[in-house]
């Protein structure tokens, strides 16, 4: 009556829909289960998005699987590995709600554990404990289910629920409609649970068969191998002695060809020194009238070499006096050279003398300005004594139709010293500027002597080609000067 069947597809592993599985904590069916923490699992298992269709359920076998399950308690799950099944390290067991699409959808899991011996009977026999607290909460119905690394099904429980034991005393008012349906229901379940049962049982059997089958096939085969390999051994042999008797022969033919390789080989050598031998005769014959010819020629040719050599002795004659000729004009050359040397040595110490000259010239010229600035502060000394003004000063003396006591143009009301110029320093009035250097001196002491003296000093000559600088260009003269040097 509280068995709640008509929940369950009329598949048990594989139903249409995929129902929400209920929260951890509660019975609502609208809750989501929970996913287990970091803590309670190390490591999620290995996975996948194969369908049902491509699972094999016959390989791992559930049992002992009850009903239903008490909450609160630990659940343990037995199983048996079938002979051709092999566990490894990363398969793991789940609790998957019925209905279940994919190995993704599991609620809990636990790792399964190797056995150390595969072919003892105990080994096939296995066991894994699922803890009460990460067990579904709810009344929904689950199953087993067997999952390797690949995330493939090898097996598959039947439906059990989690629900306390005295539910089946709750009383449960249904109509006659449902009950039909729900008593139909089981009927087509418990007979389709028959037919798997007989299914597995007949696939068993098959196995069985076919392990049989397979144990006699692969001792045919061994049987096969060893025939085959004593028929190898055998081809072996005689292929052996095949191959011995084709070298013995290959070798033979080998001989027998290189002999007569030989041969053709020494029947064309003899006929090629019988072709060389006459060609060479042929040779000797056209050598010989070649020779004659030759001779002939080289009589010839002896005859003007002899023309020759004497036309060259002449020649070589003169060469020898061209070159007695040519070595006195290099006698004369080097003679002339040396002459030019010696000038050149002269020019230059006449160069160095008046280069000592150029420069006592240049001290007396120094000398002479100092003395012609002394003298102009002496006659400026004496003029203003005189009362006269140094600038005001003609350059020349007045004429003698002017008269001594004629009156200076320089002056508006004349000179009011013109009597004592006249009885003092008569020779005062007649001044002369040098036109160089433009310093004043007496009429009476500037004579010609003197004004030569003084341009002399004023200009700067060229010792070499005698032409004259002023004073004030000396940096030119200089350069001058040295550009004869060159």
């Amino acid at each position: 009556g509280g068995t709640r069947w008509d929940r369950l597809s009329p598949g048990l592993l594989a139903p249409p829909l995929c129902l929400a599985l209920p929260c951890c904590c509660c019975a609502d069916a609208g809750c989501y289960p929970r996913t287990p923490t970091m803590e309670e699992i190390v490591e999620d298992p290995p996975t996948s998005a194969v369908l049902l269709d491509h699972c094999h359920f016959s390989q791992v076998i559930f049992n002992s699987v009850e009903k239903f399950y008490v909450p609160g308690g630990d659940v343990t799950c037995y199983y048996t590995l079938t002979q051709h099944f092999i566990p490894r390290r990363k398969d793991w067991i789940g609790i998957f709600r019925v209905g279940w699409k994919t190995t993704r959808e599991y609620y809990t899991f636990m790792w399964v554990t190797l056995p150390v011996d595969l072919n003892s009977e105990s080994a096939k026999q296995q066991e894994v404990q699922f803890k009460a607290y990460y067990l579904p909460k709810d009344d929904e119905y689950y199953q087993f289910c067997y999952v390797d690394q690949d995330g493939v099904v090898r097996g598959a429980s039947i439906p059990f629920q989690f629900r306390p034991e005295n539910e089946e005393d709750i009383l449960v008012v249904t109509t006659q409609g449902e009950v039909e349906e729900i008593e139909q229901h089981n009927k087509e379940l418990r007979k389709e649970n028959q037919e798997l049962k007989d299914s597995c049982v007949s696939l068993q059997q098959q196995n069985s068969d076919m392990q049989a089958e397979l144990h006699k096939k692969e001792e045919e085969l061994e049987t096969l191998k060893g025939t085959n390999k004593e028929l190898e051994q055998q081809l072996k042999a005689q292929k052996d002695r095949w191959e011995a008797e084709l070298l013995q022969l290959k070798e033979q033919n080998q001989k027998m060809s290189s002999e007569n390789e030989k041969m053709g080989v020494r029947v064309d050598q003899l006929q090629a020194q019988l072709s060389t031998q006459e060609k060479e005769m042929e040779k000797l014959v056209r050598g010989d009238q070649d020779k004659t010819e030759q001779l002939e020629h080289l009589k010839k040719e002896n005859s003007q070499l002899l023309l020759t050599l004497a036309q060259q002795r002449e020649h070589r004659k003169k060469l020898e006096q061209t070159v007695e000729e040519m070595k006195q004009e290099e006698a004369a050359a080097k003679k002339k050279q040396q002459q030019l040397t010696n000038e050149n040595s002269g020019l230059s110490e006449t160069l160095n003398e008046n280069k000592i000259v150029c420069n006592v010239l240049q001290k007396e010229k120094e000398r002479l300005e100092r003395e012609n600035d002394l003298l102009k502060r002496e006659n400026s000394r004496l003029l203003s004594y005189m009362g006269l003004d140094f600038d005001t000063l003609p350059y020349q003396a007045p004429t003698s139709d002017q008269g001594g006591a004629g009156q200076n143009p320089g002056f508006v009301y004349g000179n009011p010293y013109s009597g004592i110029q006249e009885s003092s320093a008569p020779g005062l009035l007649a001044i002369k500027r040098c036109p160089t250097c433009k310093s004043d001196f007496a009429d009476d002491i500037f004579d010609h002597t003197l004004e030569q003296q003084h341009m002399q000093t004023q200009c700067l000559n060229c010792p070499i080609c005698d032409k004259s600088f002023p004073a004030t260009e000396k940096q030119i003269f200089e350069d001058h000067v040295f550009c004869h040097t060159l």
